[in-house]
């Protein structure tokens, strides 16, 4: 019998109690796409599935040691970066990224809680933009991110008529070999996900918009985008079975407690007692 070892994937997040988003979302989802969930943490929150109440983010050394320790020992497929916190921190990861330019690194640019709960302020940005997106081989901003990134040393109203074309394409001129914007803020029947490359816009795809609002969709994606690469999926057909998967897991999401619901990552393990 063969033993075949799976891929691992690491994670530069927050942690999240409610397991909605956060640190605990991406190590769900890793693990039900197969692969091997590796995590660095870089703050620790006090949340439930209504919102944020505190954050504690660590020092840029043990973001630097926990990080360093495990890529020593380990290979690692893919990274993915949530929530980091600080300037000290982006710059940290940052320096980690430069020793492994081969490795595909996806960034969900958490900027605020579902909510609307400050998560990443206006030097947090500024530093992300500068020191990690040009390294990045994708972003998944959705739009109102891809918008207040895309025009951030803008005037507010410029970046808030701008067309996600535009805002993609400054994105890309940063460095980001692909931009995904997601579209569940805009107005739309249905959610309009848009992929960006080099040549500009590759593809739109369009998906059911569910009822409800969900806690972690954004970690969801991302984490599965850089699952699917960590198998051997090209970026395209990642994006495609990612989506696909994270929309099974919003169709199957479940309301705990008094606020959103929370995606169900692994929705196919209860697949037979439906039946």
């Amino acid at each position: 019998m063969k033993n075949l070892m799976p891929p691992s994937v690491m994670t530069f997040a927050a942690t999240d109690p409610s397991s909605g988003a956060g640190l605990q979302a991406d190590i769900l989802t890793f693990a039900s796409i197969g692969c091997h969930p590796l995590s660095v943490v870089t703050g620790i929150t006090v949340q439930d599935t209504v919102g944020i109440e505190n954050v504690m983010v660590f020092d840029a050394e043990w973001i630097n040691e926990q990080a360093r320790t495990i890529l020593e020992d380990m290979q690692v497929m893919a990274f993915k970066i949530g929530m980091i916190g600080s300037v000290e921190n982006v710059a940290v990861i940052a320096e980690i990224m430069a020793d492994y330019p081969d490795t595909p690194l996806l960034i969900d640019p958490v900027l605020s809680s579902g909510r609307g709960d400050e998560l990443a302020n206006d030097d947090v940005q500024a530093a992300m933009i500068d020191l990690l997106f040009p390294q990045a081989t994708l972003i998944t901003p959705n739009s109102i991110e891809a918008r207040r990134l895309a025009f951030y040393n803008d005037d507010s109203d410029e970046a808030e008529n701008a067309s996600l074309d535009e805002s993609a394409q400054r994105l890309l001129d940063i460095g980001c070999e692909y931009v995904l914007v997601t579209g569940t803020h805009e107005r739309s029947h249905e959610v309009v996900n848009t992929l960006y490359g080099e040549t500009g816009l590759i593809k739109s795809y369009n998906w059911e918009r569910l009822p409800g609002s969900y806690h972690g969709s954004g970690c969801t994606l991302t984490s599965a985008i850089a699952a699917c690469i960590a198998h051997g999926l090209s970026m395209e057909e990642a994006i495609l079975e990612a989506q696909e998967y994270t929309w099974q897991t919003l169709k199957a999401g479940f309301r705990p407690g008094m606020g959103q619901y929370i995606p169900d990552r692994m929705f196919w393990a209860r697949d037979d007692e439906e039946e």
